[in-house]
């Protein structure tokens, strides 16, 4: 039995990733902006799945939301929570607002929720960010200009922090999730996320350290950066 915490957990590949880690008989932190979401499957879980409340645009709330975990060893942790970023056009005006807002959630959220975790991560723990292929410089298209530089941001990161970790043994990775049938990718997308947090679950439990700072895509194949 491992000790998962996962934020986005109430909903999205965040909520089939915790249902996927409760039917292998793992702890469940779940992190979650409205803690009564998963209340009925907390209460059907026999203690393993807790729910705790946890907003990633706010560092108070970031380090309140970890601490209630009770400082329990966690042995993955998966940074999901995010957002699509500006809404319209963003090359001849842009809301800087909600550009401002898009880079706190996407890069500085996932930055301070490994902080605030960092003492529960020993030697083997895995740190698995969410980014995107948009992200990449190797995607062959434009716009999504607020979310594919929050990616790419989040991706120079994690590189860094890899490096700087690798001493403790603990595995930084990145991931694309694919394009997914969610709220965030709507109902025309490529795969289910029951398949893209399948993929994404065994390719978590596999990562070595040797592969920490890497991106590969949801079904295990490297991901071009």
């Amino acid at each position: 039995m491992a000790n998962i915490a996962i934020t986005g957990a109430g909903r999205g590949i965040g909520l089939e990733l915790t249902r996927q880690h409760l039917a292998a008989g793992d702890r469940v932190f779940a992190l979650v902006r409205d803690p009564g979401s998963l209340e009925r499957m907390a209460a059907d879980s026999d203690g393993k799945l807790t729910v705790h409340r946890m907003d990633v645009s706010d560092g108070e709330s970031i380090r309140s939301g970890a601490a209630s975990t009770g400082g329990a060893p966690i042995d993955i942790l998966y940074n999901v929570a995010g957002v699509s970023g500006v809404a319209g056009p963003e090359l001849e005006s842009a809301d800087w607002d909600a550009f401002d807002e898009t880079v706190n959630v996407n890069v500085k959220g996932p930055m301070r929720v490994l902080q605030a975790f960092l003492p529960q991560l020993g030697r083997g723990a895995r740190v698995i960010n969410f980014s995107s292929q948009l992200g990449a410089s190797t995607w062959p298209y434009g716009g999504h200009y607020a979310y594919a530089a929050t990616k790419a941001a989040l991706g120079r990161l994690m590189r860094s922090v890899a490096i700087d970790l690798k001493e403790r043994g603990i595995v930084i990775g990145l991931v694309h999730p694919g394009w997914v049938q969610t709220d965030m990718g709507g109902a025309g997308a490529d795969i289910t996320a029951e398949q893209s947090a399948s993929g994404i679950r065994k390719l978590a439990e596999g990562w070595m350290l040797e592969q920490s700072g890497d991106f590969y895509n949801w079904d295990g194949r490297p991901h071009a950066w």
